[in-house]
Parts: structure tokens; sequence; C-alpha cells
């Protein structure tokens, strides 16, 4: 099962327009989405506005794998869960965010080797189709606490 989450701050219709596409060639794959504020009505997975923690920790227990934007929180949810994800980061060109931030995070952590980033919707739906034909592959782990090496590279990532 794919989990997709956008966060709650703004609606991401970029992400769940893309993945309710992708939905469609993913036969075999239950897809399941947190759409928040999206206005954007799936056709082709199963669509939840805002879930209630316990669920939300079920569907992202139960996962293979986690589709998000590039936001910290689902970042290290997965990486604690040792759940394969792949970012999509906000744009501010496209309004999604007040800068690009988001842009700047997934490319830190898919250089740490912490998640699969996709810069592009060709690129979400490539990476998508390679990850569910495969095991997604050994991306970095972390614990519930966050290591020294993790911090360090945060605390310089935040500097710069």
């Amino acid at each position: 099962m794919i989990f997709v989450t956008t966060g709650t701050q703004e609606p991401f219709d970029r992400l769940i327009k893309a993945m309710d596409e992708i939905a469609c060639s993913l036969q075999e794959t239950e897809v399941v989405a947190q759409v928040a504020a999206s206005e954007f009505q799936p056709k082709n997975m199963a669509a939840h506005k805002f879930l209630p923690p316990k669920e939300f920790n079920e569907l992202f227990n139960k996962a293979d794998l986690i589709v998000s934007h590039a936001g910290m929180g689902t970042i290290i949810s997965a990486l604690v869960k040792q759940k394969p994800i792949v970012v999509l980061p906000r744009l501010a060109k496209f309004s999604e965010h007040r800068n690009d931030h988001q842009l700047a995070t997934a490319r830190a952590f898919e250089k740490l080797e912490y998640v699969h980033a996709a810069y592009s919707l060709e690129e979400l739906r490539v990476k998508l189709q390679q990850l569910t034909l495969k095991e997604p592959g050994e991306l970095h782990r972390i614990g519930q606490y966050a290591s020294k090496e993790l911090i360090n590279s945060l605390q310089n990532f935040i500097v710069s």
C-alpha cells in the first residue's frame, strides 16, 4: 500500500492530481491519501481530508511506501518507522508555499540518502514505477533519537 500525505498547512493539488493519475497504472497497489484542504476529488485512490492521529498512524504503519511533500515531520516519521519515502517538494512558483525551503530539504535529505526525491511530476511517476516493481532499496535509517551525524548535518544545513 502507498500512503500519500500532504501535511496540513495548505492544499497540494499538484501532488494529489499526479498521484490520482499514477494510481491508475498501479492497479495491484492500493493507494490511500490524506489530502488536507485539497479541492480536487481523486477518482483512483481513497482520499481523506483529515485523519485522526490514530488512523493516520495506522495507515502510515501499514504502508509499504510513503509519498509526501518534503515536510520535516513526515520525513522524520518515515525514517523512524523505517518506511521508504518519495518526496515531491512544494514550490513557491506554484503558490504551494511561501518559499522553496522544501526544495532545499529534499536535496539535502536525498544527498544523505534518507529519501527518494522527485522534482517534477514525470520524475515522481518514474520513481514510483521503479519502486513498486522492486524493493525500494536501502536508504539510511535513523532510530527513535537522532544520531550526532544527523544533528550535525541539520545544524550545518540550517546555518549555511
